[in-house]
């Protein structure tokens, strides 16, 4: 597996992001906002987390129009993968390749902890490491987590199986409980947790691991 993480003004989990590929035993290049090509013969490009742009304007929003990100949006509508984690989630709702916003978070406090996900889908490539049902731990740290959608996006999201993620106990507001879904094609994963986080025992939890292994696999084995 071949691995791009982008890195923008004010990302500041890209290492974090890289580190857990590379235990996934991907190869993992860093690739700059202002570069207007991803390498060549990239699998799966990460958007970490972060305050890019310093938030400023609306989270992910200016993000969004770096030169990095039509080479992003082209590798995903060819069927590339992409998994943007926190300010990467609240990216991909800004470029339109997944739906709905992340707003402010309900108690209009920034939070940081770990919480309860419970697993929605294992019909992914993103969550075949984890069994339908499971409740695992992963760590949030987020001010605009408050995921938004229409009714009937909510709807079309539960019905089409692409909600991959909810909080057991929701901590912002989300409608729905809703922490991470995925696109139509269910090869782009938005989520507000922090797996990367929770991928070395070193680091208080081990809980994301299976989410960079399965990932591994089912790309090692395309």
């Amino acid at each position: 597996m071949r691995a791009a993480v982008v890195v923008f003004p004010g990302s500041n989990c890209d290492r974090d992001l890289a580190v857990a590929f590379e235990n996934a035993g991907a190869q993992v290049e860093m690739v700059w906002h202002k570069d207007t090509e991803l390498p060549g013969g990239i699998d799966i490009v990460g958007i970490p987390g972060g305050f890019s742009y310093g938030d400023y304007l609306r989270c992910g929003a200016i993000a969004a129009q770096s030169p990095i990100v039509k080479s992003v949006k082209a590798h995903a509508e060819r069927g590339g993968y992409v998994m943007g984690i926190c300010n990467g989630f609240q990216v991909l709702t800004e470029t339109g390749l997944l739906p709905g916003a992340l707003l402010r978070n309900a108690g209009l406090k920034y939070i940081c902890k770990t919480v309860g996900l419970k697993v929605e889908t294992s019909n992914s490539d993103f969550t075949m490491g984890y069994n339908a049902g499971d409740i695992i731990n992963i760590p949030i740290a987020h001010h605009d987590g408050n995921y938004f959608a229409d009714p009937d996006t909510i709807a079309r999201l539960q019905g089409e199986d692409r909600v991959a993620f909810t909080y057991t106990d929701n901590p912002n507001g989300a409608q729905a409980d809703i922490a991470g879904i995925l696109s139509e094609n269910r090869r782009v994963l938005g989520m507000m947790p922090h797996p990367e986080r929770a991928a070395d025992a070193g680091h208080g939890g081990t809980d994301g691991v299976a989410l960079f292994r399965a990932l591994a696999g089912a790309l090692t084995a395309a």
